[in-house]
């Protein structure tokens, strides 16, 4: 009888995403063959994860939690192949369960939060939670990210767009009651709409305002060479460039940005007029999907493919 280790019933679990007892009696049975083991696990119905690992999950959706004073919350996305599995009730419930055990992870990372005790049995990890979700539904399944806010001096607040394809987290400095909640919910719609990628200029780096610089100089200067009446070059590069780049940055920070529901007011604006004391500290975007390849198949070819045709 070979010897059993814990590395062998390690690489057995990451290669077909079954449960750690589960590989380790599939490497007994089969004295130890890591070959023999995926076609025991295959054939007793445990290996049905690994099966869908190379097929492409781009659809699924974003699920928000926050604690009841408003000072943790976290938002996750969850991945699977199509969007009626995203509409699939199970598969929601899952999403809901995970953004509740991302608040209150301390994982400094996807693969160890996905390592984790499962908050809904203990004896299994976050990872083989959703392998037995995937063995349910039987497409692949993907906890793709999470982030986790602790607003100490101050609250967070969250929004769900369009069914869970967009989810936003927004710490806010300040104190938490109706009002300033219901500012921080308005701003959290602001960067859902407005896909904001600062709060403020001062956090873009140097290199990106050089980077930026270099590339509208040139397309000033190209655009005046090829004007009617050609400005000098000094002049482009003195006034036009540094305005064009301001206005670009006003657009992607969000206190610079128009007010969605106030044309008249910038964010920062609305913000102060709430409370004096209130300000933006900072905000998560995650959109469902987002650089990720999207699934070409169409249904009919899934369908033959699932019959051998």
């Amino acid at each position: 009888m070979a010897n059993i280790t814990a590395s062998m019933v390690k690489e057995l679990r990451e290669s077909t995403g079954a449960g750690m007892m589960d590989c380790k009696k599939a490497l007994t049975e089969t004295d130890g063959d890591m070959e023999k083991a995926v076609v025991w696990l295959r054939e007793n119905g445990l290996a049905k994860a690994a099966k869908k690992e190379s097929r492409i999950a781009a659809e699924g959706i974003c699920a928000a939690f926050v604690t009841d004073d408003y000072k943790t919350a976290a938002v996750v996305e969850v991945n699977s192949e199509t969007d009626f599995v995203a509409k699939n009730e199970k598969f929601q419930e899952f999403v809901a369960k995970v953004a509740k055990q991302a608040a209150s992870t301390d994982a400094a990372c996807i693969d160890c939060f996905l390592a984790e005790p499962w908050c809904e049995d203990p004896s299994i990890s976050v990872k083989e939670a959703q392998a037995n979700l995937v063995a349910v539904i039987g497409e692949k399944l993907s906890i793709r990210r999470f982030e986790k806010i602790n607003a100490a001096d101050g609250f967070v607040v969250s929004y769900i767009h369009n069914g869970g394809k967009l989810g936003i987290l927004v710490q806010m400095k300040g104190e938490a009651n109706d009002a300033t909640i219901e500012c921080a919910k308005n701003i959290a719609m602001q960067v859902c709409a407005m896909k904001p990628a600062y709060v403020r200029k001062e956090e873009i780096s140097a290199d990106f305002i050089a980077s930026e610089t270099e590339i509208i100089t040139k397309e000033a200067l190209k655009e005046n060479a090829e004007s009617a009446k050609p400005k000098p070059e000094n002049i482009v590069i003195e006034r036009i460039v540094p305005g064009r780049l301001d206005k670009e940055l006003k657009e992607i920070c969000l206190v610079d940005q128009i007010y969605v529901k106030d044309q008249e007011k910038k964010v920062a604006a609305y913000v102060a007029s709430v409370s004096k004391d209130l300000d933006i500290v900072k905000f998560v975007r995650f959109e469902t999907g987002e650089g990720l390849e999207k699934r070409e198949e169409n249904f009919a070819e899934e369908v033959a493919k699932q019959m051998g045709m």
